[in-house]
């Protein structure tokens, strides 16, 4: 009889035990999630009414900021602070039609508003026609190919800058440029010439040490940019 209650004891015992371990591993999973930091380019939850406008010929075959060169005709679209490869439902609430978009550039640079659609996509839901309105966007992931990884090379030189673009055309390099001050200051132009060649080269910032300039470059790499750590001059 009593090495039946010691038994009976010891299971009641392991059984408390057990529970109060399924507690804490609970409390420690909802803490890691609570502590989790959002992706800066999640625009929310649920959807969102944004106004929406659209860019064609005038763009179509030039450099984006992501670097790829614009397709009038693709489904893609250009945003002011979401990381390139941000993948979007786009859908106009007058016509109930949707159309799935991917971001590769930066703007509108036009006040009032916050979404620029390709040709094909305004045309695909309905608005090419009308050229700006309200469209709802929802968040459907990130394409990670567009995230760049920028390799840890450490220099002793200071006096350090990061390009991110170096184009012929000086309408490029201000493009760029002014995608680039949505989010970041100090954003110059510096000139170039190269066997006789002149380059308008896109710069951001003057650093003193290699590990300032990298955790920055890092952080452009990452939402999509091409970048380059060179001496100031």
């Amino acid at each position: 009889m009593k090495n039946d209650r010691k038994s009976l004891w010891r299971f009641g015992y392991y059984i408390e035990v057990m529970k109060r371990l399924a507690v804490i591993i609970a409390l420690v999973f909802l803490a890691s999630c609570a502590s989790t930091p959002r992706r800066d380019y999640e625009p929310g939850p649920g959807a969102r009414y944004v106004t929406a406008s659209w860019y064609g010929q005038d763009f179509h075959g030039r450099p984006t900021s992501s670097g790829e060169r614009y397709d009038m005709y693709g489904l893609t679209c250009a945003h002011k602070t979401l990381d390139f490869g941000t993948k979007l439902r786009v859908t106009n609430p007058d016509t109930e039609r949707s159309v799935e978009v991917i971001v590769n550039d930066r703007g509108p640079f036009i006040s009032g508003r916050d979404l620029d659609l390709s040709y094909g996509a305004a045309r695909e839901i309905g608005i090419a026609n009308k050229g700006v309105g309200p469209v709802k966007i929802e968040y459907l992931g990130r394409d990670m190919r567009y995230a760049k990884r920028l390799p840890f090379e450490p220099v002793t030189s200071s006096g350090l800058t990061i390009q991110v673009g170096a184009f012929v055309e000086p309408s490029n390099a201000e493009r760029l440029k002014k995608g680039l001050e949505f989010k970041y200051s100090r954003v110059y132009i510096t000139t170039v010439f190269v066997n006789g060649q002149k380059y308008f080269r896109v710069r951001i910032g003057e650093f003193d040490n290699y590990d300032n300039a990298y955790s920055v470059a890092a952080k452009l790499a990452d939402e999509g940019y091409s970048t380059l750590i060179v001496s100031y001059n």
